[in-house]
């Protein structure tokens, strides 16, 4: 689904071009970073998986997207006035390299290609996101989803990459009712559902 980049290459063109960052080897579940005004971070994602998670004042978990090996986050690419609310959590032992926004036009010819790779990878993340929200019930969502991945392992089956806990945050549905459709997915021969396995039969 998304353009590979070299992980290796980016970084040794950062060691290169003198850009002041930081690479982080960070522990599972700790926080990597919380998204503050005013300071437009960028994130690499070098090794790892996490969630951007948003908490509402009542204390209610949205997973505002999943982030996998490569993956770009940061505020540059959240409205101002949702910086504060957002956390990034890491799901396995990760390891991030974090810079500003600003610096990177200082280096603009070395890292241009790669790092339009990396906005193009980010804006297709986005996209997918939008797509998935503005699907009107938990069956287009769950379904969307499902061909979405499909598309991303070239295959019919696959295994979901995030627990039904977090699957259901990330839709922004209801666990419950996600896991009656799911059954009901089931039950008219659309999936078959094994564990995390997920194969769609139609």
């Amino acid at each position: 689904m998304y353009s590979d980049l070299n992980i290796s290459e980016f970084t040794q063109q950062l060691q290169n071009t003198n850009l002041d960052f930081q690479t982080k080897q960070i522990k599972k579940n700790d926080i990597i970073t919380t998204y503050i005004k005013n300071r437009n971070q960028i994130c690499i994602l070098k090794k790892g998986n996490a969630d951007i998670i948003r908490y509402d004042k009542n204390g209610n978990k949205t997973i505002i997207e999943t982030l996998k090996a490569n993956d770009i986050f940061g505020e540059v690419f959240f409205p101002i006035n949702t910086n504060s609310e957002l956390f990034v959590i890491a799901k396995t032992n990760c390891e991030v390299i974090f810079f500003l926004y600003d610096d990177i036009f200082k280096y603009r010819n070395a890292l241009d290609n790669i790092f339009f790779n990396l906005f193009l990878n980010r804006t297709i993340k986005q996209n997918i996101r939008i797509e998935l929200l503005t699907k009107r019930s938990i069956k287009e969502k769950l379904l969307s989803y499902f061909s979405f991945l499909s598309i991303e392992y070239n295959k019919k089956d696959f295994t979901l990459p995030l627990s039904y806990t977090d699957l259901a945050d990330y839709l922004c549905i209801d666990r419950s009712a996600m896991m009656r459709e799911i059954q009901h997915l089931q039950k008219e021969n659309i999936i078959t559902k094994n564990g995390y396995n997920i194969k769609l039969k139609k």
